[in-house]
């Protein structure tokens, strides 16, 4: 596509020197105003043309060392200079066609010539705006759009020139001036137009309606909680988009890793030819519970928080909470690390609050284990059978595995409970089948239940 964008620029550069010639030679036989002005218009088209092309070919460099956003603004550059350029164009143009209604009318030789001439370049024009735009839009480039809106005013201007010759065809000598001053005004607003584009691009303005679309998609996802900013550049065709939304402090980093490409995979369904930044900033929730807020501000300092019980006095609030410490600290370390917690938790909840820790070691994520053997496993069932009571609502206790490991064995079962027994009664009652079986079996640290509900017909 690169290729093709180089090629309609090439090619619309060798046009609009033909035509500047054509019209200009014509002109100038014919003395014709407005055939030359229409010259002078086509020969700044050919310098625009040029500049464009050579602007397409370094736009298109990829992004380096020293042009972290690419090459792309280099095409609003030579737009500026088009800009330029046009309203010379048109100044001449209203200075010779005024002198010309002012004084005495040109005299006009072989008006079928200009005719012609004016036919010809219609014609070209068309083409070259057809291909222009194609290109255009398929790869968004500025400048090639900025020419096909150049080459439909010349259309156009070429169209009102044409209209003066047949006045003066007719006997209205000074419709060739008039005309004139018509492809100035077409020169004059297309200049605007031009300028007012490549300037707003130089000066990082936002698309119109951009930052607003942008904002509305991403209120559909409901784990963004807000969004902060939305900044947008564009370098030539390219659209460079910073987004800062506000995610929940509580969300794991792959969630929110997650998120991110979810935003961008959806915002590239409206802007194919964007490169978006997505900055995910953590916030409380409106809702946040306090166990959570106590968890979360714990995790930020590195430590591991559970079993929350919170109290409501009178006057302040009182946490009991089991805090997590790595095995091997000595009990002053523990105590430091603990401390250190209470004295945050504080600042964030309140200096007067109660705030009391149980310490437990860390248990290690990774423990080198090995089944235990059929003879040693056939007996772990049997006396886990023997843990359940008469009565016991635990039932049906399968699926037991026994592994050794450094720090003894640790025994994972499945067992079966009433569907409508509430999840704390069925915590009691395996955590008493669990304690059972390792008071029978002492070189038993550790036994993990899982719970299920009875079957019909168990």
């Amino acid at each position: 596509m690169q290729n093709e964008k180089q090629a309609v620029a090439r090619n619309s550069m060798i046009a609009s020197g033909l035509l500047a010639t054509g019209k200009f030679v014509a002109g100038i036989f014919t003395g014709s105003i407005g055939l030359i002005s229409e010259g002078i218009h086509s020969f700044t088209d050919f310098i625009a043309t040029s500049i464009t092309w050579l602007a397409v070919r370094i736009s298109d460099k990829p992004a380096d060392d020293d042009h972290h956003f690419g090459h792309g603004k280099v095409e609003n550059l030579a737009a500026l200079f088009e800009v330029l350029l046009l309203l010379g164009a048109a100044g001449w143009i209203v200075y010779e066609a005024g002198s010309s209604l002012l004084g005495q009318p040109h005299e006009i030789v072989a008006a079928p010539v200009v005719i012609a001439v004016l036919l010809i370049s219609i014609c070209v024009d068309f083409f070259r705006v057809r291909a222009l735009n194609r290109v255009a839009k398929a790869t968004d480039s500025a400048a090639l759009e900025a020419d096909a809106l150049h080459f439909f005013s010349d259309m156009l201007s070429s169209g009102v020139v044409l209209l003066g010759m047949v006045f003066v065809l007719l006997g209205f000598g000074r419709a060739d001036a008039i005309a004139a001053l018509i492809v100035a005004g077409f020169i004059f607003i297309a200049a605007i137009k031009l300028g007012k584009r490549s300037f707003d691009s130089l000066m990082d303005a936002a698309p119109a309606g951009a930052t607003e679309a942008i904002r509305a998609t991403l209120a559909r996802f409901p784990a963004v909680l807000a969004c902060d900013s939305v900044r947008i550049r564009n370098a030539g065709a390219v659209l460079f988009v910073e987004i800062t939304v506000a995610v929940c402090r509580t969300l794991p980093l792959e969630r929110i890793d997650a998120l991110k490409r979810e935003i961008v995979e959806r915002l590239r369904e409206q802007y194919a030819r964007a490169e978006f930044t997505v900055i995910a900033v953590p916030q409380t929730r409106s809702d946040e519970d306090m166990a959570t807020r106590i968890r979360a501000i714990a995790a930020n300092h590195g430590a591991q928080v559970q079993n929350v019980t919170l109290q409501q006095l009178p006057t302040r609030m009182a946490i009991g909470m089991d805090l997590a410490v790595p095995a091997n600290a000595s009990v002053a370390q523990a105590h430091d690390i603990a401390t250190e917690i209470e004295g945050i938790l504080r600042q964030a909840i309140g200096e007067d609050t109660e705030i009391e820790t149980h310490l437990e070691p860390q248990t290690p994520h990774w423990l080198t284990s090995e089944d235990v053997d059929a003879t040693e496993l056939a007996n772990i069932r049997r006396i886990l059978q023997s843990a359940l009571e008469q009565g016991e609502s635990v039932q049906d206790v399968h699926n037991v595995r026994a592994r050794k490991t450094d720090g003894g064995i640790i025994v994972n079962f499945h067992c079966r409970v009433s569907p409508a027994v509430t999840i704390a009664a069925a915590h009691d009652a395996v955590d008493r089948v669990e304690r059972r079986l390792r008071s029978l079996y002492p070189a038993i640290t550790r036994a993990i239940g899982h719970v299920e509900p009875i079957k019909p017909g168990i």
